[in-house]
């Protein structure tokens, strides 16, 4: 049986999602918050080599028509309106600093909803893993981590999210998630992890 092992799932690294010339561009506000979290996702995904961890890379991209975009979500709604996160658009590719590499320890798994567990093989990955220690970090906190936390916690495995690596349009909104997420959750830093190590 292959032996327990940690999973960092790093969610929507994208370039539409935190890229300043992306359509969604989390942060604008603040390029100084932006570059923070980039960094903080660079460091956490290297450790995560480091250690040999898995990794799944976790994107979000709908067709070019938006056929298979949810209807019930004002959140969903905007991406479409703005044109958001299309695929085969440079929107919807991985930040190039975050991007997957070729590597038999990282996946990709594209999903359409909240949740990167909702429809996709992210559980069957998990298994497949023996996964003990799941890792979450992304963009934005109150969106897709806090919903794909809710679903790992709920799954029964030990979640971590990694709140330096993690940031939303308002500081607040991100903190409140953490917040939140600390019910189901330990919160911890990059810095901590490493020393952990």
């Amino acid at each position: 049986m292959t032996p327990p092992c940690d999973v960092l799932l790093a969610l929507h690294y994208q370039n539409d999602v935190i890229h300043p010339d992306g359509l969604i561009r989390v942060g604008i506000d603040n390029d100084q918050r932006r570059e923070a979290v980039i960094s903080a996702a660079t460091r956490l995904l290297d450790h995560a080599r480091t250690c040999g961890w898995k990794i799944v890379h976790v994107r979000v991209a709908f067709r070019e028509d938006y056929a298979d975009l949810p209807r019930n979500m004002p959140i969903m709604a905007n991406v479409k309106k703005i044109g958001a996160v299309r695929e085969g658009s440079w929107g919807a590719e991985f930040h190039e600093a975050l991007a997957p590499r070729q590597s038999a320890d990282e996946f990709v798994v594209k999903h359409t909803s909240i949740s990167a567990f909702r429809g996709t093989p992210l559980a069957g990955l998990l298994r497949l893993f023996n996964a003990q220690r799941v890792h979450v970090a992304g963009v934005a906190t109150h969106s897709v981590v806090e919903s794909t936390v809710r679903d790992a916690a709920d799954r029964g495995l030990e979640v971590t999210v990694v709140a330096d690596a993690c940031t939303a349009a308002q500081p607040d909104t991100h903190e409140a998630a953490i917040k939140s997420m600390a019910l189901m959750a330990h919160i911890t830093t990059v810095a901590a992890l490493k020393e952990a190590a």
